[in-house]
């Protein structure tokens, strides 16, 4: 088959503009020699608010819409593309990739004479493997079979023409492009693999206790660019409390997710440094027995009367410093084929009109209200809100792992305080939450269903635009969701950290590239 080879790999196609950079590097950073370098030095301390899970070091255990285990992946794995400073889409572990004119076939040309942290060779074995291993059914649906034409290139060819094969397979949209080695995996098997991941990242495993610590070395070798620090440990420490402490007495260098006055806090500490990060993640409430015509949810008054209950602006004052702006669609501005929606205004009094004209004169009961955790914070605040307009219900909080399981396989009931943080564009956003076979949906629309499906083989731009548009049209009129906002968060650091490479990937939550993370020498 006749491929087009494309520098700009898929740009006019994804509307992403990115450059192909050489063996060594490229615009986003690398150097000609590794030990041109300064050596690494020095170990670097996280506080992070939820307890690592072994099946984060796992790229083949990320399914999509779950951006957390990326904290993990960026350090100790590699992709064949992936988010990087000013490039949605850079070639990472592929140094160039090519479309055919038909758009069924994507060939990946793999950087040469790179070794796993065991010193195994990468192949394009691993890039077949590790693909075959990923969860996403979209994704396996529409890959007609992995080809590796020789041990340096892959081809991926389509059933038929999906405009969003780069966007889900080169973002965080899923890890399956995200690299494990075969070889070894074979050989320890998957529990074998959590307990000492092997990777082609720019750290190296060296320990985990479960629940508490992780701790990774530098791997000297990493082909971007030597990590400049030597060591880095990610300590699980759930209270926030204690994180703003450990980083006040120096145990930690940056302490994530410092909300509400433990930010406001650091503002007056001279040793310390406010940074906010973020900017993936909508906050939301989304309406679980709205799709039970017996409950009061059901109603598309009483879901608007929701949402026009909840003073946003005063939320992300009180939670976020005012960092978190608000938004009235699940689909952040920025993203392509995004419809803007002006978020909903504080209107009590009409929230309360409406619940009049659904029945409810005064009020209900609305169930549990569940927060995504860990911010059980603001699903209080909300719960208060709804509570003011006549609204009663009891907060739920959970554990993150029993919170994800019981989301995912539907058990959850009322209303959850949730968060939307896939990567993307509005279709691969919408995927997991809006059309009822989603991972996340508890129900749906069949004229949504019917637009969405239509609208992934569209490769029209301006006919694709159309029925996204429609489709976030009717979420909005429907009141699917509520959106509050879009979500930044205040965190600390500590006054040895020269960078802490917060937001050089934009948006992305956490420290990323680690490669680029230092500390300031003596």
């Amino acid at each position: 088959m006749n491929i087009r080879r494309r520098t700009a790999c898929l740009a006019a196609l994804l509307g992403l503009a990115i450059s192909v950079g050489g063996p060594w590097g490229g615009p986003w950073g690398g150097t000609n020699s590794a030990s041109a370098q300064t050596k690494p030095e020095g170990e670097m301390r996280f506080a992070l608010y939820v307890t690592i899970a072994p099946a984060w070091l796992d790229p083949g255990e990320t399914g999509p819409g779950n951006l957390t285990p990326f904290w993990m992946l960026y350090a100790l794995h590699d992709a064949l593309v992936k988010p990087m400073p000013g490039n949605r889409m850079a070639p990472s572990l592929a140094e160039s990739w090519t479309e055919s004119p038909d758009k069924l076939v994507y060939e990946f040309r793999l950087r040469q004479g790179l070794k796993f942290h065991n010193g195994d060779p990468f192949t394009a074995e691993d890039v077949k493997f590790s693909f075959e291993r990923a969860k996403g059914v979209q994704l396996k649906q529409k890959v007609k079979e992995v080809v590796i034409v020789d041990p340096h290139t892959v081809r991926f060819v389509l059933h038929e023409p999906w405009p969003d094969f780069m966007t889900v397979y080169g973002t965080l949209w899923s890890a399956a492009g995200w690299i494990t080695p075969k070889n070894y995996f074979e050989k320890v098997g998957p529990d074998g693999f959590k307990k000492h991941p092997i990777g082609l990242g720019p750290y190296k495993f060296v320990s985990m206790k479960p629940g508490i610590e992780l701790v990774m070395e530098a791997n000297e070798d990493y082909w971007r660019k030597m990590p400049a620090v030597k060591r880095l440990v990610y300590i699980s420490v759930p209270e926030a409390t204690t994180r703003l402490a450990m980083l006040k007495r120096g145990e930690v260098d940056l302490a994530y997710l410092l909300d509400g006055q433990l930010g406001e806090s650091i503002k007056d500490d001279r040793e310390l440094k406010l940074a906010f990060s973020g900017g993936i993640g909508t906050h939301h409430l989304d309406f679980f027995d709205m799709w039970d015509p017996k409950s009061p949810w059901s109603d598309q008054r009483v879901r608007k009367a929701a949402s026009l209950a909840i003073d946003r602006k005063a939320l992300s004052d009180a939670e976020t410093l005012g960092a978190s702006k608000p938004n009235g669609n699940i689909v952040l501005k920025k993203m392509e084929y995004a419809l803007p929606i002006e978020p909903d205004p504080y209107d009590p009094a009409q929230a309360k009109k409406l619940l009049a004209e659904a029945g409810y004169p005064n009020g209900f009961d609305g169930g549990d209200l569940t927060p995504i955790p860990p911010y059980s914070a603001a699903g209080e605040v909300a719960v208060n809100y709804l509570g003011a307009v006549g609204i009663a219900m009891k907060l739920r909080n959970m554990e993150r792992a029993a919170f994800f399981s019981a989301f995912q396989s539907k058990k959850l009931k009322g209303v959850c305080f949730c968060t939307i943080a896939v990567y993307g564009n509005a279709s691969t956003r919408l995927a997991e939450n809006v059309p009822s076979g989603g991972s996340f949906a508890y129900g749906g629309w069949p004229d949504v269903d019917e637009l969405y499906q239509k609208q992934l083989t569209e490769t029209d731009p301006a006919k694709r635009e159309a029925m996204l548009h429609q489709i976030q049209k009717i979420l909005h009129e429907r009141t699917r969701f509520a959106p509050i906002y879009d979500y930044f968060w205040p965190s600390g650091i500590g006054p040895r950290v020269e960078e802490a490479s917060l937001m050089k990937i934009d948006p992305f939550p956490w420290a990323a590239p680690l490669e680029d993370v230092r500390l300031k020498r003596p």
